[in-house]
């Protein structure tokens, strides 16, 4: 079987069940930023999965990424294919849960941060922005067609715990996170 159809040369691409829809439908635009999303965890998961003390991490963010894969299942099954939702309420207990252990874990969050630290947490915080923007677009669908409300509950979710993660990676390799402080004046770039 080739990697290519042809089909989409038009602009047009197909649901699962064959319905064809326009590329740029905003139903394709969101499942396609989850995809973004997804690849972009996928460069955080390598950068940790060499290291033993992010392990937990490295099982946590997987399962994460099937759930992306899931909820671009959700996004491109058409509302009367589909049975039940793929992601469930369940699904965003799971994260909140995991949200919670890494909070307890990293000091008190009493200023603002900057994206960046460790290499890993870098690319946590790209997911996060992206995950925020998928949320954003998802929220605009819900309000055009019928989808599962789930998703918008789990993208909400999620970029809380890619945030949490990023602090629990700096924090565990003892990197400084980088910090606003509205009190000093930012150095001139040379």
């Amino acid at each position: 079987m080739k990697l290519y159809t042809k089909t989409g040369d038009a602009g047009e691409t197909s649901l699962i069940y064959g319905r064809r829809i326009a590329k740029d439908d905003l139903r394709v635009e969101c499942y396609g930023t989850i995809d973004e999303a997804n690849s972009i965890l996928g460069v955080a998961v390598s950068s940790l999965a060499d290291q033993p003390v992010m392990a937990d991490l490295v099982r946590v963010f997987l399962r994460v990424q099937r759930d992306l894969f899931d909820l671009g299942r959700d996004l491109a099954t058409p509302e009367e294919k589909r049975d039940q939702p793929f992601v469930t309420e369940e699904h965003v207990m799971q994260l909140e849960r995991v949200i919670d252990r890494l909070s307890a874990e990293t000091p008190e969050l009493r200023q603002f941060i900057l994206p960046g630290g460790a290499l890993a947490a870098s690319h946590l915080h790209h997911a996060r922005t992206v995950t925020r923007r998928a949320e954003r677009l998802c929220v605009s669908l819900l309000r055009q067609q019928q989808c599962n409300p789930f998703i918008r509950s789990y993208l909400n979710r999620l970029s809380d715990l890619l945030f949490a993660a990023a602090r629990a990676v700096n924090d565990r390799l003892g990197i400084q996170e980088p910090v606003v402080d509205f009190n000093q004046a930012p150095e001139a770039v040379q």
